[in-house]
């Protein structure tokens, strides 16, 4: 079967000396209406996919799968999150929290004690040039919030989500379910990050280097799943 790359990406990727495949697998929109593993990963991986295959899967539809992606229209962002949202660094790469929509999820999901102790710490550590303190305190609850951007498809681009509900556990089912090992990932141009592995094995760090390019893309690709096969 002849597999071709995202445009601007690569198909392959070279680790210790190891080729890899990561095959983009194209779905439909997912919407919160959709079984995870039936109508989704199962459905457009299973003539593909071999044994020994991992499977990566955006954090994006586990989310809305598990009803945790919400349209700007119905979150009320309160006074402290529309304060709050002053403060935080707009990247070029997501809204992440620089919405009070997708700050208020944060006081919802995280909790206004971490939230605030995550403020506090950069407060402090900025003078020093340091950046990323407040995502060390409150987690990957908060880093993996996002919010609608030009480039999402619609609905999403007027959507705000929060971060997958135990991530591990929804590794291990799948993984169950499938026969391949199913990690849970939150990537993009700027960084990598595993929400979700159904044991200690594979490695985090060798999991984040085969996505370092991020190679299912952010835009319109609508490709939310890869196949990783070693070449």
């Amino acid at each position: 079967m002849d597999f071709q790359a995202n445009e601007g990406k690569n198909l392959a990727i070279e680790i210790n000396g190891e080729k890899w495949l990561r095959i983009p697998v194209k779905t439909h929109v997912v919407m919160k209406e959709d079984d995870l593993f039936a109508d989704v990963v199962d459905k457009y991986t299973k003539d593909i996919r071999e044994k020994g295959d991992i499977i990566f899967c955006s954090e994006k539809i586990v989310a809305i799968t598990q009803g945790r992606s919400f349209p700007i229209a119905e979150i009320e962002p309160n006074w402290l999150a529309r304060f709050l949202v002053k403060f935080v660094y707009k990247s070029p790469y997501g809204i992440g929290l620089g919405s009070p929509y997708t700050m208020q999820l944060a006081l919802i999901d995280v909790g206004l004690p971490r939230i605030l102790l995550g403020c506090l710490a950069a407060v402090v550590t900025k003078p020093f040039g340091i950046r990323g303190a407040f995502y060390k305190v409150c987690g990957k609850k908060a880093y993996a919030i996002d919010g609608p951007c030009d480039y999402t498809l619609p609905p999403y681009n007027k959507y705000a989500k929060m971060a997958p509900k135990n991530p591990d556990k929804v590794a291990r089912e799948m993984t169950e379910k499938l026969g391949n090992t199913f990690i849970v990932l939150d990537a993009n141009d700027l960084n990598v990050d595993i929400l979700g592995k159904p044991s200690k094995s594979p490695d985090g760090k060798f999991l984040k280097a085969l996505f370092k390019d991020n190679p299912l893309g952010q835009a319109s690709q609508q490709t939310p799943i890869a196949i990783v096969r070693k070449a």
